[in-house]
């Protein structure tokens, strides 16, 4: 870095100006990137030329004085410690930094306060943030000296391109930030400076920065508390050794101070469309009452739309907490049968002896403590849709029961013999796997095949992506105006370890957890410790190799079921050596 020292020959004063561009012009005028206060200096006298590793001096007219170490001249080269007079001034051509100069920051750092104060005012005029961060460029880049500068948001973990300033094109806009920078300042959520972009030996070799052909560049991250909500990143192309350590101090400080500023408009924001937008958000994702826009469940919600209008039976399966009776009262309000009763049982919950008059009801005096007839289930729902929840925990004398019921249409009342017609749709659901019951001797699979005319497989709850943060958001909406919480949404973190994590409750564990959250919380963005998501917490990701030898052992075993376990013809399915599936079928041996 270059500067000049300039002494005042006659008041015997000093002050020191840093050299920040290519050309730099003296002279009297305001404007000028060196100002001499003498009345024998022209209004623009001479200018300083970088060339090469040094400088040259040079007058604009021939009249203009300039003494160089005693000598006049019109133009020469300017060395470290020469010495150039202009009128009273000397001009002493300096290597390094200057010396700080308390009353010299004094200035810059009322001027920063003084753009806070204005940038609080905006606030305060309920500024949109679009608006605000345009505010915060331009006084950033006024206080340093930056060619252009960029508002990136972090959102969802994802890198957003907020607001530019001094950029043409808001389109490309994005194209003039170095991937390498910005990832670096994300990742250590530290300041950074890069005095000289193309020589720096850390990011030189940086696609980005070789592209773009960067010179000056200063990012630091915008954090509030431990969450990161973006970064400022402030740049010029043209000129090296621009912004100083003083300059990131500065910018750093303000940074901090805006991030809370910038934290509360967006709250402010999120406040007022949170609830316009979930609506939007959850007509074109939902079906009934099911939420989602991810591929798995858009293809339940396919499924469920094509058989809802006809009579077929749907067996549904899926874990625990993935919303199984939302799919049969979705079934139920999008068939015919929508006005009529629906009915809900689960198989497991009752006691093995009372569950057959549950369901089919029994007649007065039929057993101990029938005192009076009893309509069942069945006929409760006649008319409309009879859901069988957990079906596979249903005894096995009751299985031949309900598949005789199922296909003809009337039930007996325990201790009646007079059979009754029954016009319903049955829904039936497990968490268990029904093919491993039924080999298992526990489920028959005559029922199994009778229930199983459609299968709909829910997906599990970490296998829906960016289903999570929408689920969440929803039910943190419901909650905090049920108990009247401050918590409006989440940190950044917060969604990662919630889409991270494995989720064995599913949907009904996560509204469990931001119902807690939205109750036991004051924080207006919850975090990884209000849901109780703690680093350990992430599923467990098995190397690309074991996932696909367990698909390979699993396929295999498939197709040897389906030619009864001919080992040459499964060969001959697969394309392989017959030695490869007697390799397969000793792993299956060695896994029991």
């Amino acid at each position: 870095m270059a500067y000049l020292r300039i002494l005042d020959t006659m008041h015997g004063t000093s002050n020191e100006v840093v050299l920040r561009k290519p050309i730099n012009s003296i002279g009297r005028r305001d404007g000028n990137d060196v100002i001499l206060s003498d009345p024998t200096v022209a209004a623009t006298h001479a200018n300083l030329i970088k060339s090469g590793q040094g400088y040259s001096i040079s007058v604009l007219d021939r009249s203009n004085e300039l003494y160089v170490n005693g000598k006049r001249t019109r133009q020469t080269d300017l060395g470290y410690g020469d010495r150039a007079l202009l009128g009273r001034y000397e001009l002493t051509l300096m290597e390094g930094q200057p010396a700080p100069d308390a009353a010299a920051d004094q200035p810059d750092t009322i001027d920063a306060l003084k753009q806070l104060v204005d940038f609080s005012q905006e606030l305060m005029r309920d500024t949109s943030p679009q608006a605000l961060f345009r505010k915060l460029l331009r006084a950033v880049v006024l206080l340093t000296g930056a060619e252009k500068g960029f508002v990136i948001l972090m959102q969802d973990g994802q890198r957003n391109l907020a607001a530019s300033h001094n950029v043409e094109d808001d389109s490309t806009a994005v194209a003039r930030i170095s991937d390498s920078i910005v990832e670096r300042v994300v990742h250590t959520r530290k300041p950074l400076i890069v005095s000289d972009a193309m020589h720096d030996a850390q990011f030189a070799h940086a696609k980005s920065v070789v592209d773009l052909r960067l010179s000056s560049v200063m990012c630091v991250p915008m954090l509030y508390r431990d969450d990161l909500l973006g970064c400022l990143y402030l740049g010029n192309d043209k000129v090296t050794d621009l912004f100083t350590k003083r300059d990131l101090d500065l910018l750093h400080v303000f940074a901090s101070q805006a991030s809370l500023l910038v934290h509360t408009a967006l709250m402010l924001n999120e406040l007022k469309t949170t609830n316009r937008n979930l609506r939007q958000q959850l007509r074109k994702s939902g079906q009934g009452e099911m939420i989602g826009s991810s591929d798995p469940i858009q293809a339940v919600f396919k499924v469920l739309r094509r058989v809802a209008p006809t009579d077929i039976s749907v067996l549904v399966l899926g874990e625990t907490g993935t919303g199984k009776e939302l799919v049969a009262l979705d079934l139920h309000r999008l068939s015919e049968r929508t006005r009529k009763p629906f009915v809900s049982i689960n198989c497991g919950a009752i006691p093995e002896n009372l569950l057959e008059s549950e369901l089919f009801g029994h007649k007065k005096g039929s057993f101990t403590g029938a005192v009076t007839d009893k309509m069942g289930k069945f006929e409760a729902a006649a008319g409309g849709t009879l859901f069988l929840d957990e079906i596979s925990e249903m005894p096995m004398n009751l299985q031949v029961k309900l598949l005789r019921v199922l296909q003809e249409r009337k039930i007996e009342r325990v201790g009646e013999l007079q059979p009754r017609p029954i016009d319903i749709r049955v829904i039936a659901a497990t968490n268990r796997d029904i093919e491993v019951e039924i080999k298992a001797g526990r489920f028959r699979e005559d029922l199994f095949y009778r229930l199983n005319e459609v299968t709909v497989s829910l997906p599990p709850l970490r296998d829906r992506g960016d289903d999570i943060p929408l689920l969440a958001r929803f039910f943190l909406n419901k909650y905090a105006e049920q108990y009247s919480s401050r918590a409006q949404g989440f940190t950044n973190e917060c969604i990662k370890a919630m889409k991270g994590y494995y989720w064995p409750g599913n949907v009904r564990q996560l509204e469990s957890r931001v119902k807690r959250a939205a109750i036991m919380s004051d924080r207006a963005l919850l975090n990884t410790t209000d849901l109780g998501l703690a680093d350990g917490d992430r599923r467990h990701i098995k190397p690309l190799a074991e996932a696909e030898e367990e698909f390979k052992m699993g396929y295999v075993r498939e197709v040897l079921e389906v030619n009864n376990w001919n080992k040459a013809q499964t060969a001959r399915d697969l394309g392989v050596d017959p030695r490869t599936i007697f390799r397969y079928i000793e792993k299956f041996d060695d896994a029991q």
